[in-house]
């Protein structure tokens, strides 16, 4: 159906062409769709998000795409609010998401000196070794905008520390996500992708 190395998930997110830029640089061929069939049938995926947690859901629900992804065997990669899609629910609206991972999603407690959104570059602390942080070293910066995010769990591969460890890189089954967006990380970013490419 078709001959891309990726599909990107079209939840209606503002880094679209960033991210398939990124890709491009890698040499890899994508394509950005929301039909289910295309979807269903790529040999890896990525659910990026810029925005709110309800609008992207809405935007799933009505195409079609939420149940297609409950029933997805593939590698996906969530980047940030892609990520948190990933969970059961975010306080963002209150809404409820994919319902693929355990957790809730909450709002990033603002305090003094520490502002919300967590905007900028932060480095990574492993948890457990994971594929997609294969030649990351805890001294690599990533690019970070969100509001709100996931605990640590069971699920997380990596952490970021802003106030409280929050998670960096979750992973459960085929399924994997980063908070930080990969697209703007610089040669970090890049082998993040490049990771995922080759799983």
């Amino acid at each position: 159906m078709s001959d891309a190395d990726v599909v990107i998930i079209d939840s209606g997110g503002a880094n679209l062409a960033s991210l398939r830029y990124a890709l491009e640089r890698l040499g890899a061929r994508s394509l950005v769709s929301a039909d289910p069939q295309v979807i269903a049938a790529a040999p890896r995926l990525l659910l990026p998000g810029v925005g709110a947690a309800a609008d992207a859901m809405d935007r799933l629900r009505a195409d079609g795409l939420a149940g297609t992804m409950r029933g997805l065997r593939q590698p996906l990669l969530g980047i940030c609010l892609g990520m948190q899609l990933l969970y059961e629910h975010s306080e963002e609206g209150g809404v409820p998401c994919l319902g693929l991972v355990a957790g809730t999603v909450r709002r990033i407690p603002a305090a003094p000196g520490r502002s919300v959104p967590h905007m900028g570059w932060n480095t990574c602390r492993s948890l457990r070794s994971d594929p997609l942080f294969a030649g990351i070293n805890d001294t690599d910066y990533f690019y970070f905008v969100h509001s709100y995010a996931a605990a640590v769990s069971a699920c997380s591969c990596a952490a970021v520390d802003y106030g409280a460890p929050l998670c960096a890189l979750m992973r459960s089954g085929n399924l994997c996500g980063v908070q930080f967006h990969p697209e703007r990380s610089g040669h970090a970013g890049a082998r993040v992708l490049r990771n995922f490419l080759e799983q």
